[in-house]
């Protein structure tokens, strides 16, 4: 056992890094909570603290292997960083082995396999985890697997007749027609996952294939089907997305599906809190194994932002019969909490790996055949995924753009960003005032028709109006802190609108002032990440309200019910998935830190509809970011696959 000063070594090393913002001050603590448990060994010390700070940079787990072949990697540190930190904790195991045999004799870590005391760590081969991350991991690999196992018998002519009527007329696209075969694979199966980029029509592929459902479900009447995501922003619009598809589709369909009767029975798309029955202050949900849902199929926008404790959750509540159906970008952003589910599930889809069966299945079902360059042996999950490949709203700038990122290639970024189209734009060596000016052109307009008044309409329909506006822009930050930052940035365009008369800022509520809800709030019906505008209250002088816009529905909330929000003109990227803006400025720090990647650049970019902005103080920011990729420690896929 090693001596008491070892340790203490450790923990002066750990404060260091503490105070200089390399680690958590949770991850020291959950530390000197294990070792308090049993003995507390350096080297089961350093796994804590380094387990503790990646949960909270979205890792699930602990990768071994990484851990005794390249930790300074593992953390992004510069390598005197690790040295300092190793040497401090004294003689650590030389290779993955020593740390594996370690660590199992530990008190504090269960070995999979040997006796359980429901000991804090896991150690489930080469990773280790905290339990409930295990525990939240294995649920979700066991249940997938499960589901991507189950096939459905399926009257493949009758569903080539329905899919034939809804894909009528429709603009071809070189190659087969996906959104088609989509709907086709995700009917004959419990679990479906449509991923694809901006503009390939994962929407409207998902309306089409409601409505297959209620064409081929014995008693389309008695089918219920649910819609969900992970913020209110997002569900509301994915209900108006799949309401407009679906009024068009009701016109196609005549008389044969009463498709208007049918839908209006589904009601508004809800989050995934509310869907699950969410209890304040509590990590609990209504629905759970015990008290399934009561739906026959669920579909789930957004899932990119779906983390893996609220993932396990949603598959724990999930009736056995029911179909899920997850959609979403597979390189946009990860959820803000550990895990990447969606990118973990969708990991290989660009590569089809669809078996002989299935592309047989696919060609009588929808009469599309499936080319043979996707076929192969991609395991059970990868016959019920389906990658939209075909954008048609991303075919110019912003999205070369956009492609140009998510391939790595940033000597084709670089061109694109410099060709000044006025679509896409790029502020190479800015400064905080080009991003305040940008601001205070941008957010001009709403301001405007807010100092203008309604002008004797419907108070509703103006607001509206300026709702609409204000949601026309939105600058995006890669960090919260700083001049670069959303709190600085926050800041300096406050005081840029109050000068310029646009606003009066005269304590924290104002007229004009855009927040975001940063916790959810059952008791008034707001939820983390919803963005609503400060107006006055018509039925009393003096009093303001937050005007929140879901779909084209308005409602509000008494400004001082409002207890958790933050000034919204500038947010963060991750705070802005699920939404979609005609012109974003997307705003680079002067330093990139380990979460500024690849897939963070590609999500700004792809909010944008008309015209996008980059802000960088150091051109080579960007090329780095891009060459940069985040990769989640995670099980999951090795634990679906065996």
């Amino acid at each position: 056992m090693k001596s008491a000063p070892a340790l203490d070594a450790l923990w002066v090393q750990v404060a260091m890094l503490t105070e200089d913002g390399q680690l958590r001050r949770l991850s020291g603590t959950f530390a000197r909570f294990v070792g308090s448990l049993g003995t507390a060994t350096p080297a089961l010390m350093l796994a804590c603290v380094l387990l503790s700070e990646l949960e909270g940079r979205g890792h699930s787990c602990l990768m071994i292997d990484q851990l005794a072949l390249d930790p300074a990697t593992l953390m992004a540190w510069d390598k005197e960083q690790w040295d300092a930190l190793a040497r401090s904790a004294g003689t650590l195991p030389r290779n993955r082995k020593g740390w594996i045999d370690q660590l199992t004799a530990s008190d504090q870590v269960w070995h999979v396999g040997d006796f359980d005391f429901d000991q804090p760590l896991v150690l489930d081969g080469e990773r280790l985890y905290l339990r409930r991350y295990w525990r939240d991991e294995t649920l979700v690999a066991h249940t997938i697997r499960a589901r991507a196992g189950l096939v459905r018998e399926v009257d493949a002519p009758s569903v080539r007749i329905w899919l034939d009527i809804l894909f009528a007329s429709e603009r071809r696209t070189k190659g087969p027609d996906w959104q088609k075969l989509a709907c086709a694979i995700a009917l004959r199966g419990s679990i479906a996952i449509i991923t694809g980029g901006p503009g390939t029509g994962k929407t409207y592929t998902v309306a089409r294939l409601l409505a297959l459902l209620f064409a081929v479900a014995p008693d389309a009447g008695r089918q219920r089907i649910a819609l969900a995501a992970p913020t209110g922003k997002a569900a509301a619009r994915l209900k108006q997305s799949i309401d407009k598809a679906l009024t068009e589709l009701a016109d196609k369909v005549g008389t044969t599906l009463p498709l208007r009767d049918l839908t209006a029975r589904m009601g508004a798309a809800r989050t995934l809190h509310s869907l699950l029955g969410a209890r304040p202050d509590t990590r609990t949900f209504a629905h759970n194994k015990g008290n399934p849902l009561d739906i026959d199929v669920l579909i789930v926008d957004e899932a990119s932002m779906v983390h893996l404790e609220m993932m396990a959750s949603l598959l724990d509540a999930l009736p056995v019969g029911a179909t899920l159906i997850l959609l979403g970008d597979k390189d946009q952003l990860a959820s803000v909490e550990a895990g990447a589910v969606l990118g973990d599930l969708c990991r290989d889809a660009q590569a089809g790996g669809y078996s002989a069966a299935t592309m047989a299945y696919a060609l009588a079902a929808s009469g599309e055949t499936i080319p043979a360059e996707y076929g192969g042996a991609g395991g059970a999950l990868a016959q019920q995924t389906v990658m939209l490949r075909s954008s048609r709203r991303f075919s110019g700038p912003i999205g070369q753009l956009a492609l140009a990122v998510n391939a790595g290639d940033v000597a084709r970024a670089e061109e694109v960003l410099r060709a000044g189209d006025g679509t896409v734009r790029w502020i190479e060596h800015g400064h905080q005032q080009h991003v305040v000016q940008l601001a205070f052109d941008g957010y001009a307009p709403y301001l405007s028709l807010l100092g203008e008044g309604d002008g004797g309409q419907a108070h509703e329909t103006w607001v509206r109006a300026v709702l609409h506006r204000f949601e026309a822009f939105r600058v995006l930050c890669a960090v919260r802190e700083g001049e670069w930052g959303v709190g600085g940035l926050n800041d300096a365009i406050e005081q840029r609108l109050d000068g310029a008369g646009l606003i009066r800022r005269r304590g924290e509520w104002y007229v004009g002032r855009p927040v975001m809800i940063t916790r959810n709030d059952y008791g008034t019906g707001v939820f983390n990440g919803d963005i609503g505008l400060t107006l006055g209250d018509p039925a009393r002088p003096g009093s303001l309200r937050v005007y929140f816009l879901e779909g084209d529905k308005v409602r509000s909330v008494l400004a001082t019910r409002l207890r958790h929000v933050e000034t919204a003109f500038a947010m963060t990227v991750h705070k802005s998935q699920g939404s979609e803006f005609a012109h974003t400025v997307l705003v680079l720090p002067r330093e990139r830190g380990a979460m500024i990647a690849r897939e963070l650049i590609y999500t700004g970019i792809t909010r944008a509809s008309a015209q996008f902005t980059l802000v960088s103080p150091l051109a080579a920011i960007l090329g780095e970011s891009i060459a940069q990729r985040t990769q989640r420690a995670s099980g999951l896929r090795e634990m679906i696959s065996g």
